[in-house]
């Protein structure tokens, strides 16, 4: 019927621009004349053609993750619609900075855990050719290069980006204040340093310092562990924490998983058991013991990462739904009431694996009420596995720390304001 015909060419030239052409068509259509091999279902007028998806790169060795390379990879998935990330070769570390603390294959793990990742790209070159370029744009249609603010440059004194720049398909974000591994690495140092010349400080928490951004103390011989690191100037805000927030609570008949820890020096390990938590139901909840508390449980020189630190890093992983800032070391019914949990978890390879013999269990309340599992981690690493990598090779770690020091310095006495987040 006419009016039917209407109803559906009308449909299918919605648009101002099209308004014109499609009074044609319209008129064409209704008489019966239209050219063949245009029907109903051409709609070639349709002004909400779908666009090409704009694809953003990135780079980087990713050692040591913190919420800085994530907040990295956040800014860069805002410039466009979906981000490839290159991960370094382990070799080419090696080549470019110094032995890496952790091994490709956990960094791997790492990168494509972060929620604003699409895909990953293994053994990517330290500093981009003509040649990878080139597979770039053609192979992963890859449309601008993203970097920091900082400068990436190479040992031979060359721009690392020099190339995208030249081609004009280079982006550049704001690097995070506060964090990079390098101030991690250092504060390890520290920690190794400090025990070494006076056993009495351990009372006087590093974690402390830390937390309040002092910088790295001078020792006897007037020399400090970290060689001028930066430690921890992270400033947070509460834009940040909504920045990593998923911004959605659970649906009405979601089930709700919990589980909870210290997560200092976020790595694989804790991917993979918030990965397995996640596959037990439709919310992950994660509760993040605060400093005090971890200090208390684990010594007087941890947690590495303050509270705040350690909350992004969480958030930033792809598995975790929300997390508790500062949550209490035993689950209790009001907790478990409060959030509707359906299953408190712990897994087999943490810190300390004896909870269960302690006086006061922390999980008592969700063991009698039949809703607490121990699940088996896919990877056996802690954080105290990350700390004793750097103890064991300290003097490679700490000759790495010195050479990226001058041009820390440089890039912070010379740093200036850049526009974004």
């Amino acid at each position: 019927m006419v009016w039917e015909k209407e109803r559906i060419v009308g449909t299918c030239l919605l648009g101002g621009a099209a308004f014109a052409v499609g009074a044609s068509f319209l008129h064409l259509f209704l008489k019966g004349d239209l050219p063949l091999g245009l029907g109903l279902g051409t709609c070639v007028l349709s002004p909400f053609r779908k666009r090409k998806p704009v694809r953003v790169y990135m780079d980087g060795c990713f050692d040591m993750m913190h919420y800085g390379h994530c907040n990295a990879l956040r800014q860069a998935r805002a410039l466009g619609d979906q981000l490839v990330v290159g991960v370094v070769s382990d070799e080419e570390i090696i080549a470019n900075k110094g032995p890496p603390v952790t091994p490709l294959h956990e960094r791997m793990i790492m990168v494509k855990a972060v929620k604003w990742v699409d895909e990953v790209i293994p053994d990517a070159p330290y500093a981009i050719t003509e040649e990878f370029m080139k597979k770039l744009f053609d192979e992963y249609q890859i449309d601008y290069i993203i970097h920091g603010d900082d400068p990436c440059v190479l040992p031979d004194g060359t721009d690392a980006y020099a190339l995208a720049k030249k081609a004009g398909r280079y982006k550049q974000i704001k690097r995070t204040e506060g964090v990079s591994s390098t101030d991690i690495v250092g504060r390890m140092l520290l920690c190794v340093r400090e025990r070494s010349v006076s056993d009495s400080n351990s009372h006087s928490s590093l974690q402390r310092q830390f937390s309040h951004g002092h910088d790295s103390p001078r020792f006897k011989d007037g020399v400090s562990s970290a060689a001028g690191t930066r430690v921890s100037h992270f400033l947070p805000t509460s834009r940040r924490i909504v920045q990593f927030s998923n911004g959605k609570g659970p649906g009405p008949d979601a089930r709700i998983v919990y589980i909870d820890g210290a997560f200092d020096l976020f790595h694989a390990g804790h991917v993979e058991i918030l990965r397995r938590a996640r596959e037990l139901g439709d919310f992950l909840l994660v509760g993040i013991h605060n400093d005090q508390t971890v200090s208390a449980k684990r010594g007087a020189h941890r947690p590495i990462m303050n509270l705040h630190e350690r909350s992004l890093s969480v958030l930033a992983c792809r598995y975790v739904d929300e997390v508790i800032i500062g949550a209490p070391w035993e689950v209790s019914k009001d907790t478990i009431t409060t959030f509707d949990i359906k299953w408190v978890v712990h897994g087999t390879v943490a810190e300390s694996d004896d909870f269960q013999r302690e006086e006061e269990n922390p999980y008592a309340v969700p063991i009698s009420m039949g809703i607490f599992q121990v699940l088996d981690s896919p990877l056996d690493i802690t954080t105290s596995t990350i700390i004793r990598r750097i103890v064991a090779n300290h003097e490679a770690y700490q000759k790495r720390n010195l050479k990226k020091e001058a041009s820390e310095k440089k890039y912070y006495e010379q740093k200036a304001f850049v526009s974004g987040d």
